[in-house]
C-alpha cells in the first residue's frame, strides 16, 4: 500500500493498525502522554507492546507510542520521564513557537471542534484502503505539540486513535508523528460532521462550507490547518504558508481568511497547494484571528521596533549629511575670506565674515542669529555669496581691486 495525500486513496492488502506481536518493550514518548486523574469516565490511554506494523506500507519503522481506546476505566499512563525544562529557546523555530501556542487553544464548541479536526485532516491527512473495504486515515505531523492537539480532538469526540513515532529519512533525522483511525462506527460519523467524508463514506476533497459557516469555526479552521500544515518565517521577512493537498482546499482556506478581512494567495505546487501571506500586518492579523495572539504581539512588537529603528538611522544619516555638508561649507567660506582684505569690505559684509572668521563651525543661521541685528539665515547666505564671489574674482585677475 503507498501513502498518499490530499485525500486521494490507493488500495493494497495492509494488516492490523495495532500490532500484538511481541517485541522488545514499549517506546513511551513523555510528551504525547498528557497526564490526568484516576476518574470513572476518563478514557483509557494505554501504552501497548509490539513491533511497529509493517501494514502501513511505509519503509520506515512506526513503533507504536499509545492507543486511545473507549473503556470504563480510567488510568492513564504517565510519563516515567521528564523532558529537560533546560533547553534553550534558540532552537526552536518560529514556527514551533506558533505550533505550541495553537495547541494550547483548547475550543469550546464542538462545532470549532469540528471545523479544527477537519482542517488537520485535510491538510495533514493521507487515506489507505484496507482489506475487505476498510478505510483508514492517517494524520502525519512533524510537532508533537500538534499531535498532542489532534489525540485531545479525537478524544472529546469520541474517536479512537492510535500515535505512532517514526524518523523521517532525510539528513536531520526528525521525529514525525502519525495518528491512525479506522473508519468504521462512530468515527465514520463524525468525520462525516467534521466534513472530512461524504454522506456515502467518500473522502472529500475540501469540507462543505456550512463547518466554516461561523466567525469562530473560520478561526478554528485556520488554527486546524496551522497546526497539520503550516509554516510561518520571521520575525524578518515575514511569510506564512498554508499547505493544502489541492488548489481547491487552498482556495477555501484563502476563502475562509477573506471572510475575516485577510487576503491569502494560492499556489500549485508539484506535489500539493499553499495559501500564503507576506508581510508582518497580515500575517499578524491572520495569527489573531486563529487565536495566537502572542505571536502576533511578537510581529507588531518587531514591526514597531524596526520602523523606530528606520527612523533613528535615516534621522542620524540625515544629520550626519547635514554636520558634514555645514563643515565643508564653513572651510570653503574661510578659504575665500583669507583672499580678501576684510578692512575694505562694506560693513554688512565685514560683519558676516568676521562672524564666521570667530565662529569657523557655526551654520548660516547661527551666523545670521549673531548678526547686530539679527537677519535672515538667507541673507547671511546672500552676504557669504556675495564675499566669495569676490574671492573669485581675486583669484582669477589677482591685480584688480577689491569691490567696496
Amino acid at each position: 500500500m503507498t501513502r498518499t495525500t490530499g485525500g486521494q486513496v490507493r488500495s493494497g492488502s495492509t494488516g492490523r493498525l495495532s500490532s500484538g506481536q511481541s517485541s522488545r518493550g514499549p517506546r513511551v514518548q513523555p510528551d504525547l502522554a498528557a497526564p490526568g486523574a484516576h476518574s470513572p469516565g476518563a478514557r483509557v490511554l494505554r501504552v501497548r507492546r509490539g513491533r511497529s506494523a509493517l501494514a502501513t506500507g511505509s519503509p520506515c519503522s512506526f513503533p507504536v507510542i499509545a492507543s486511545l481506546l473507549p473503556a470504563g476505566s480510567a488510568r492513564t499512563a504517565r510519563s516515567a520521564s521528564t523532558t529537560s525544562g533546560g533547553c534553550s529557546r534558540s532552537r526552536v523555530s518560529f514556527s514551533e513557537d506558533l505550533r505550541d501556542e495553537l495547541a494550547s487553544i483548547a475550543p469550546r464548541r464542538r462545532c470549532c471542534r469540528l471545523a479544527e479536526l477537519s482542517a488537520l485532516f485535510h491538510g495533514a491527512g493521507a487515506w489507505h484502503l484496507r482489506g475487505h473495504g476498510e478505510l483508514a486515515v492517517h494524520l502525519d505531523l512533524g510537532s508533537a505539540a500538534a499531535a498532542r492537539r489532534a489525540f485531545q480532538l479525537l478524544r472529546d469526540l469520541g474517536v479512537p486513535a492510535e500515535i505512532r513515532t517514526y524518523h523521517r529519512r532525510a539528513f536531520d533525522r526528525a521525529t514525525r508523528y502519525q495518528l491512525h483511525v479506522v473508519v468504521s462506527g462512530g468515527a465514520r460519523d463524525v468525520l462525516r460532521e467534521a466534513g472530512v467524508l461524504s454522506a456515502r463514506g467518500a473522502p472529500l476533497e475540501r469540507p462543505p462550507k456550512q463547518v466554516i459557516g461561523r466567525s469562530c469555526c473560520r478561526g478554528a479552521y485556520l488554527r486546524g490547518a496551522l497546526l497539520g500544515g503550516g509554516s510561518i518565517s520571521g520575525p524578518k521577512a515575514v511569510q506564512l504558508e498554508l499547505r493544502a493537498g489541492n488548489l481547491e482546499g487552498a482556495e477555501l482556506l484563502a476563502d475562509a481568511a477573506a471572510r475575516e478581512g485577510i487576503v491569502l494567495r494560492t499556489v500549485q505546487r508539484r506535489s500539493h497547494a499553499v495559501a500564503y501571506a507576506k508581510g508582518g500586518e497580515t500575517v499578524a492579523d491572520l495569527l489573531a484571528v486563529a487565536g495566537a495572539s502572542e505571536i502576533a504581539l511578537r510581529l507588531d512588537r518587531h514591526a514597531v521596533l524596526a520602523a523606530t529603528s528606520s527612523d533613528a538611522n535615516r534621522l542620524a544619516n540625515a544629520d550626519e549629511a547635514n554636520a558634514k555638508r555645514t563643515v565643508q561649507a564653513a572651510q570653503e567660506q574661510l578659504a575665500a575670506l583669507r583672499l580678501l582684505d576684510l578692512g575694505s569690505l562694506p560693513p554688512r559684509l565685514h560683519e558676516i565674515a568676521a562672524l564666521r572668521i570667530r565662529h569657523p563651525s557655526d551654520s548660516l543661521g547661527e551666523l545670521a542669529a549673531r548678526c547686530e541685528p539679527p537677519i535672515t539665515k538667507a541673507a547671511a547666505h546672500s552676504r557669504m555669496a556675495t564675499l566669495r564671489g569676490i574671492a573669485d574674482s581675486q583669484r582669477s585677475s589677482p591685480d584688480t581691486p577689491s569691490v567696496r
